[in-house]
């Protein structure tokens, strides 16, 4: 039987639509902090009914943050999101050996 209740979606996004294209379309500091302050929200309330951050949030957050040369936290991003999507490790990988030359 089919219920009227809404279901929870798997993962919240918080702002990552808006802050996401701004960063790609304008790529400067003030949509950079914006989209990282959004990859924090994400991070810290996930409210998604799985309770783990979407796959790729973590990849994506560390990218950003080797870009603003950010080494040591990006990696650590970057391994959370293969701790938590193992299949994601041989991207994740090739990435941190981009970084090590």
């Amino acid at each position: 039987l089919a219920s009227c209740t809404v279901q929870k979606p798997l993962y919240t996004w918080d702002k990552y639509d808006v802050t996401s294209y701004n960063y790609l379309k304008n790529s400067d500091e003030k949509s950079t902090q914006a989209l990282i302050e959004t990859y924090q929200n994400i991070i810290e309330k996930q409210q998604g009914s799985r309770g783990v951050v979407p796959p790729g949030v973590y990849a994506d957050y560390g990218f950003i943050l080797l870009q603003d040369n950010k080494t040591e936290e990006g990696k650590a991003m970057l391994l959370k999101e293969v701790e938590l999507y193992p299949e994601s490790k041989t991207f994740i990988d090739r990435i941190l050996k981009m970084i090590e030359k």
